[in-house]
């Protein structure tokens, strides 16, 4: 008979994954402290002194409302054409045969194992080649080449899980193809598409390499960081903008986690 009883990790294990998080976690820990430090030239262990000016500093920089305000925007444009792209791809992958399926989904997550630069070397080449000028669209292209993955991977997922006679039975009962989706899909893939648009804005949001090669001129907030790294004006100040990032960037993965940590529990999942 099966035993549901917990037991307890051994002590070797629990010091090694204590040392695995903090190995882990220990830099981005590092930066929190340094946003409050009253040094704005260098590092200092340990630090000097603290204070708060650093955030009034960064709330009063106009080149950082601007770098942020183009990161949300490209993030949420980016996730926009992931949801539609990837919940369809996802829907003709797991609801259709056809020569060559797995190839098409191959495919499709083909641009999040490529390297970053590889995604914004081709992409830079093709604009040109295009002609079409740097602007938030082209950002906004490369972005939603890895976003889409995000929401498919979540997507398809779902899909597989759910039923194929819960839409037999609606289209038996005389739903439209609108109706069907709208009253069985949607709320079976609601939470698996909220947490795959959650991950693409995260992922959206914090992107360097691609954006490097599309953006041109314009400034992300990932890559006004950069310059601010190699060009350090006030460095708390980045810190700061590091420490906003890791937290807008944390609560969309463990909102994700969250809504789909259940994601076995749909109708007719199974069956």
């Amino acid at each position: 008979m099966r035993s549901d009883r917990q037991t307890s990790a051994p002590l070797g294990l629990k010091l090694a994954a204590a040392g695995g998080l903090l190995f882990l976690h220990l830099p981005i820990l590092l930066i929190f402290v340094y946003a409050f430090t009253t040094e704005d030239k260098s590092y200092q262990w340990p630090p000097p002194g603290f204070t708060l000016k650093w955030l009034g500093v960064t709330w009063s920089r106009p080149d950082v409302w601007q770098a942020l305000g183009l990161s949300v925007r490209v993030a949420t444009i980016s996730t926009a054409v992931a949801l539609v792209l990837g919940t369809l791809c996802a829907a003709a992958v797991s609801r259709s045969r056809f020569f060559g399926r797995e190839a098409v989904s191959l495919l499709v997550i083909l641009p999040i194992a490529l390297p970053g630069i590889i995604t914004g070397i081709s992409l830079r080449s093709a604009f040109s080649i295009a002609e079409i000028p740097f602007s938030t669209w082209t950002i906004v292209l490369g972005h939603a080449t890895f976003c889409v993955v995000i929401v498919y991977n979540n997507a398809v997922a779902r899909f597989r899980r759910t039923s194929g006679s819960l839409i037999e039975a609606s289209m038996d009962l005389g739903a439209d193809g609108f109706q069907t989706f709208r009253y069985v899909i949607l709320p079976n893939i609601g939470t698996a598409l909220l947490a795959g648009g959650m991950l693409a804005f995260a992922l959206s949001f914090d992107e360097v390499i691609v954006t490097t090669f599309t953006a041109g001129q314009q400034q992300t907030l990932p890559i006004w960081m950069l310059e601010e790294l190699v060009r350090p004006r006030q460095r708390p100040v980045t810190n700061v903008v590091a420490m906003v990032v890791v937290l807008v960037t944390l609560l969309p993965i463990l909102a994700a986690f969250y809504l789909t940590r259940d994601g076995d529990q749909v109708a007719g999942a199974g069956k």
